[in-house]
């Protein structure tokens, strides 16, 4: 295919926000496929009677998959044109939904799951990059950007509530069938709407450091989950440590390599390195707790699947509008305080809520989520504004991917260790109430889970077993309070991460800059277009 250069207009008009809706449509489906399956599980187990570790990895196989190609394709979608990619994968993703809807085995959904995770890949960094794209003003990218965050946060909100409405009326496989639809539409509007984008000083693509990062990525991610889910066991940390020694390697590539996948470079720029943190830190510390709340809505206050997944739509809904507020904020004043304040506002909300008991009122629960939500919204969406502002256009694809991968990573650290801070609390205080009267196996279900604590008080007499919930719900809840006291404290260390972007503000990256050549900081340098960046190509 023939390519001609491309000259981005300078502002936004009607196609670009059209296709900013069109490239929502990915984003909220690959953010809701990641928990769209959770109600589906006693569904499908009944259907395809998978083992343990089956439906383990039908949990887990997505998201491992997810996250260790991220960098390749951000890397591939730079080379081979982002539009090209993005639209690649919507036939990748939409018959793997196929697949997986209509599945006869574990295996066949493990496999369709499988696939599924490589065309999620294939969409992440190449939406985020298309964004960068299209909108070369930066108070319009700001406001794109703002709305890209929102619809990740509402698919992620979205999914839980959309599996359950769908299993109430249609088999498990329905789940998967609303992608295809959706991946259709894209694939019709694409075309018309989206420019091709690709860096055509690119080289060669970097196929040892794929390897290396899928290497780095799989095992690192594969190690926290293991250890937050089973606790500390040799096999997770030899992961951990092969990937750790990966990614060691991936780095040193990169740094010798004569095209690498990724310019290092940029990582020296404050606006970037401290945005791929600030996400990180904040995916943390909202992975991490979600656990704790949505055990909470089930199992201290009796909420079904479904509704304590309505009731944790509300802090979502509640702080929609927070993102444009934040990138309006960021315009008239330094983003630094901006984002500093998103940690401080989430910090006081894990605080908020820290202090929850059984006989607490759902309101003000939900309030105390809303605020540390609004928080957390304002900061990640003014840390990605600011990492692709930063970064070169021509490497939107790359940046945009290494930027997803830190949250990716950020997630799972928050699941192992906020998790594994509240379970031993709940463990802890647990241990003098099973200390006598229980056989081991039943002590050692209570001590496992909350849930676990609730079947066993079921099968012992009345008195016994209400005595036996009181005091898990109690443990629980101090488990709770340690784990959002943590969270609060990892917000704190964010707040003072955001001081380091003071003074850092959005540039154009012109096209005398060679790419790789990585970018430069010019503190006191104002906002602006950067419509004369470096040259895209378009089909």
């Amino acid at each position: 295919m023939a390519f001609t250069p491309y000259t981005p207009p300078s502002r936004a008009g009607r196609r670009e926000w059209t296709a900013l809706v069109v490239l929502m449509l990915p984003c909220l489906l690959v953010s809701m496929d990641v928990s769209v399956l959770y109600f589906a599980v006693p569904f499908l187990s009944a259907e395809l009677a998978p083992s343990g570790a089956e439906q383990l990895w039908i949990l887990d196989v997505y998201s491992f998959v997810l996250a260790g190609l991220l960098i390749t394709m951000g890397a591939l979608g730079d080379r081979i044109g982002r539009r090209r990619l993005l639209l690649s994968g919507a036939v990748l993703f939409g018959i793997a939904s196929v697949l997986a809807a209509y599945a006869q085995s574990a295996g066949m959904l493990i496999a369709a799951r499988m696939v599924l995770g490589i065309g999620g890949a294939t969409l992440m960094p190449s939406t985020l990059a298309l964004v960068r794209n299209l909108f070369h003003d930066a108070k319009q990218r700001g406001r794109a950007i703002a709305i890209w965050s929102g619809a990740m946060m509402g698919g992620i909100a979205v999914g839980p509530v959309l599996g359950g409405l769908l299993l109430e009326h249609f088999w498990w496989g329905s789940v998967f069938l609303i992608n295809t639809p959706a991946m259709v539409l894209l694939l019709v509007a694409g075309p018309l709407l989206l420019p091709e984008f690709r860096n055509p000083a690119e080289g060669r693509f970097d196929l040892a450091g794929a390897l290396l990062s899928l290497a780095a990525m799989l095992p690192i991610v594969y190690g926290v989950k293991e250890l937050a889910r089973n606790g500390f066991s040799a096999l997770p940390v030899l992961a951990l440590a092969a990937g750790l020694m990966a990614a060691a390697a991936f780095v040193y590539r990169q740094r010798t390599a004569r095209h690498p996948m990724l310019d290092l470079e940029l990582l020296r720029h404050r606006g970037y390195s401290v945005s791929v943190l600030m996400n990180l830190l904040s995916m943390f510390a909202l992975v991490g707790s979600a656990v704790f709340i949505t055990q909470y809505l089930q199992t201290v206050r009796g909420a079904s699947p479904l509704e304590a997944a309505l009731w944790n739509m509300v802090p979502t809904l509640a702080v929609g509008g927070m993102a444009p507020a934040a990138a309006a904020l960021a315009q008239r004043m330094d983003r630094a305080f901006v984002i500093a304040g998103g940690f401080l506002a989430a910090a006081g909300g894990f605080l908020w809520v820290s202090s929850t008991e059984v006989d607490t009122p759902l309101w003000t629960v939900l309030l105390g989520a809303s605020i540390y939500g609004a928080g957390m919204v304002m900061v990640m969406s003014l840390g990605t504004e600011l990492a692709l502002g930063v970064a070169p256009p021509e490497r939107a694809g790359s940046a945009s991917a290494l930027l997803e991968s830190g949250s990716e990573l950020g997630g799972a650290l928050g699941l192992a260790l906020l998790g594994t801070l509240g379970n031993t609390v709940y463990r802890g205080e647990i241990d003098g109430a099973v200390s006598g009267g229980l056989p081991a196996g039943a002590a050692e279900t209570v001590r496992e889970t909350l849930a676990g604590a609730a079947a066993v008080a079921g099968e012992l007499p009345a008195r016994a077993g209400e005595m036996l919930l009181s005091a898990a719900r109690t443990a629980f809840l101090h488990g709770l309070h340690a784990a959002l006291v943590g969270a609060a404290c990892v917000m704190v260390l964010g707040a003072l991460l955001a001081a380091l972007l003071k003074g850092v503000r959005i540039q154009a990256v012109t096209g005398e800059r060679e790419p790789g050549q990585g970018c430069t900081e010019t503190p006191d340098a104002p906002a602006v277009s950067d419509a004369a960046a470096a040259p895209v190509t378009r089909s």
